[in-house]
């Protein structure tokens, strides 16, 4: 992509209306513009970052036995008011036709998969069953903030599990949490496993917390990985030592990034989801939930891969594998020449394309050498390679967050990059 024709640009200023980091520097960087208050736009380069989420996670959801389905965002009320939700739910947005037919807007899909897999489920045979959908979600928070990290429209995972027994589902929930891990190491994360309140549907549920000063939840935990809770449901205290020696726990705090929970047979008992056993005796399906928020996953690797100068993606997850950087030459009149170069922007831009590597290509007129270099640093695409005069017939290679620089070939520099 040429940068001269991309849509959406870099700004200098934060934007005043924007308190986390993760929103100053997807704004200023050209990956997202506010609609509303909780509700954002994705520029191509935020969408292709969210894209390469999506595709992580949808990699892991296949791999654990995972079938996508796509499940509508308007609900049917009825089936809210079934499980008791209509009334209950705070943060439901609730939406009214011209014949005066009323719909919730979903902010999750318990309500729509359970009756839609109760069409489908008759024996013991037809299960387990794993289903899951990507899609936007919808909450009416009370007040929306942390940029991307609490909106009021996001793209979120959920995966749902439908077993036979208490072990056929326990098997499967031991299974997500690999995949869970998996998935969060792969876009650059460290997230803690860490037991949560499992609410009305058990004792405890699990959520992945990544440790950031930009949290709104906190975890007491151990750094030997041994032990991590909620500070909502914690039964010990910072500073008592671990049981296995590995020094004091600490409280810290967290973005959560994921959570997977019990649902039981909560909402199988409420739409009469049911199989016929072995025996032949009809039984409750058994469920579990799997939640994975993409678009807030994006906003924490922010939060987390940054410094003074702009963004620092993961090389798994950034727009453009590299940005490219022409520096013509200054001629007396205040136009740019490159006449000097012994190895053009387009030449390299084209090769690098040739073999399948992802290139921004700074291709701009009449934009200093330093305002490039700055939008290079605050876009935070991984490696910089700059072609100038000086660099001859060879490309100057630099990684995102270190200072060093060095004269490679452009045939070592896609030998790098592939």
């Amino acid at each position: 992509m040429r940068y001269s024709q991309l849509f959406g640009k870099t700004i200098r200023q934060d934007p005043k209306d924007e308190v986390s980091v993760n929103a100053k520097l997807l704004t200023r960087g050209g990956f997202i513009r506010k609609e509303v208050a909780g509700v954002y736009n994705f520029l191509p380069l935020g969408l292709k970052v969210l894209n390469k989420i999506t595709n992580i996670v949808r990699d892991e959801m296949n791999k654990a036995g995972g079938q996508e389905i796509l499940l509508s965002a308007l609900q049917n009320k009825a089936s809210w008011e079934k499980t008791d939700r209509w009334n209950n739910f705070d943060a439901l947005f609730k939406v009214k036709s011209r014949q005066e037919t009323e719909y919730a807007l979903g902010p999750t899909h318990e309500e729509v998969v359970v009756p839609l897999v109760g069409q489908f489920i008759s024996s013991y045979k037809d299960l387990p069953l794993y289903l899951y959908q990507i899609q936007n979600k919808f909450r009416d928070e009370a007040r929306a903030k942390s940029g991307i990290l609490r909106g009021r429209e996001f793209l979120m995972k959920d995966l749902y599990s439908f077993h036979t027994t208490e072990e056929d589902f326990e098997k499967y929930y031991e299974r997500m949490k690999e995949a869970y891990s998996a998935v969060f190491t792969r876009c650059g994360l460290d997230a803690i496993l860490t037991e949560a309140s499992g609410g009305a549907f058990s004792k405890f549920s699990h959520e992945y917390q990544v440790i950031t000063e930009a949290g709104e939840d906190e975890i007491i935990y151990c750094a030997g990985g041994d032990f991590s809770q909620n500070t909502e449901i914690a039964e010990v205290a910072a500073g008592k030592e671990c049981d296995l020696g590995h020094g004091p726990l600490k409280k810290v705090k967290t973005i959560e990034v994921g959570n997977i929970f019990p649902l039981k047979t909560k909402f199988s008992d409420a739409f009469g989801l049911t199989f016929k056993d072995k025996d032949g005796s009809q039984k409750s399906v058994i469920m579990g939930c799997y939640g994975i928020g993409i678009s807030r996953l994006l906003g924490t690797i922010v939060e987390v891969h940054n410094d003074d100068k702009g963004i620092i993606w993961p090389k798994s997850v950034a727009p453009y594998d590299v940005n490219l950087i022409e520096l013509k030459s200054q001629m007396a009149n205040g136009k740019t020449t490159s006449q000097n170069l012994k190895l053009s922007g387009e030449l390299v831009y084209e090769k690098l394309r040739e073999v399948g590597i992802e290139v921004l290509w700074d291709d701009r007129e009449d934009v200093s050498a330093g305002e490039k270099f700055a939008d290079c640093d605050l876009i935070g695409i991984p490696v910089r390679l700059v072609v100038s005069a000086k660099t001859g017939d060879q490309v100057e290679w630099k990684n995102r967050g270190e200072e060093k620089t060095e004269l490679i070939s452009i045939e070592e520099a896609i030998k790098r990059l592939i």
